[in-house]
């Protein structure tokens, strides 16, 4: 039995015909361009004029780094802004590689834990508590990792209105999902909202909303000083990013719309089949996503009792692995008892997985 994985974070998508019809037209040229460490002017003056939005800051090419990768942005910007020691809130469950990050930048992550009894709402007084001297920045997803909660913009603001007290705390928001979104509403930005004093930090990729596949490119948006800071880093450490990774990049920004609309489209009926077979989970999966390509269930019913969480998590997590179904032990996203599955695969994957998850908990 072949093992299937709903445990990747990358989908099975193609990239659109606009993409991959100007990359093969530059490399017919011959000569490809020379690009400055911190990115094509071009890219950057797309990835700008996507944030020319109301109530937020202007946003120029000169806030815009664009680097090997969404995880490259987020580990730059850690680097620029914390001092060792310093304080990172994480609200939990959150995407598994934030820790090392940090730890790596030299700072240190406290849980802000959160509750799928309200669907993992972040409340401004929960927030307040939980901010220290010693917090430097907040970590912000949304949509969320794994729980695919998308915070709406009443939600951000009130957040905002307690960040703006403590001058000296950045927002750093994951951004990467947020053209895949189910909801009515769209994903607010960071950068829509005022920054009075040039707290917000925004990373993006290419890879999730836009299909870039392995063309390892994302972008960060900053204060000039934190994107100064960023370009000596990545100047000091490696360079610009492949020019034909930035011009895929940049056909990508440029037919954003209609590249998020078919994929939406194209993720519809797996996110219902999978969502249909965990409602046959009483209680595992009280809220819907409303965006990502991922479910987040609570499967703590399905746990050893005599076990610590965490241990009987991973035993959970082996045990759908013994039927051929590989999934993201909750666990190591902060959230014991709960799996992240993916439903970005081929339909005929998906099914199988379910029969094969049904199997160990129905």
């Amino acid at each position: 039995m072949s093992p299937i994985s709903l445990a990747s974070g990358y989908g099975n998508f193609l990239p659109a015909s606009e993409v991959t019809s100007r990359v093969v037209n530059l490399l017919h040229v011959g000569r490809l361009p020379v690009s400055p460490v911190e990115g094509l002017l071009a890219l950057r003056e797309a990835l700008a004029a996507n944030y020319h939005q109301q109530d937020g800051p202007p946003i120029t090419p000169f806030n815009v780094v664009v680097t090997p990768g969404t995880k490259a942005a987020l580990f730059a910007l850690l680097c620029a802004v914390l001092h060792p020691g310093d304080e990172v809130l994480l609200p939990t469950p959150n995407w598994f590689g934030f820790w090392e990050l940090v730890e790596r930048a030299g700072g240190v992550v406290r849980e802000l834990p959160l509750s799928v009894a309200n669907n993992h709402a972040l409340t401004p007084e929960s927030l307040q508590a939980a901010i220290t001297p010693r917090t430097r920045v907040l970590i912000f997803t949304n949509p969320n990792n794994p729980t695919g909660r998308i915070y709406q913009r009443a939600e951000v603001e009130a957040l905002l209105t307690v960040t703006r007290q403590h001058p000296r705390l950045f927002v750093l928001s994951d951004e990467i999902y947020d053209g895949i979104c189910f909801n009515s509403e769209s994903v607010p930005s960071l950068l829509s909202f005022p920054d009075p004093n040039n707290q917000h930090l925004v990373v993006n990729g290419f890879s999730k909303s836009l299909t870039l596949l392995g063309w390892n490119i994302g972008y960060l948006v900053a204060p000039p000083a934190v994107a100064r800071a960023c370009t000596r880093q990545q100047f000091a450490t490696g360079g610009a990013v492949a020019v034909p990774s930035q011009i895929a990049a940049l056909a990508a920004t440029e037919a954003r719309t209609s590249i998020t609309t078919t994929l939406r489209q194209q993720l519809l009926a797996n996110r219902q089949r999978l969502l249909d077979f965990l409602a046959t989970l009483p209680g595992a999966l009280p809220y819907a996503p409303g965006g990502t390509y991922y479910a987040f269930p609570d499967l703590r019913a399905f746990l050893a009792p005599d076990l610590a969480p965490a241990e009987a998590s991973a035993q959970l997590t082996a045990k759908l692995k013994a039927v051929g179904v590989v999934v993201v032990d909750g666990a190591t996203c902060g959230a014991p008892g709960f799996a992240r599955l993916s439903y970005a695969v081929p339909v005929a994957e998906l099914t199988e997985a379910i029969r094969r998850l049904a199997a160990v908990l129905q």
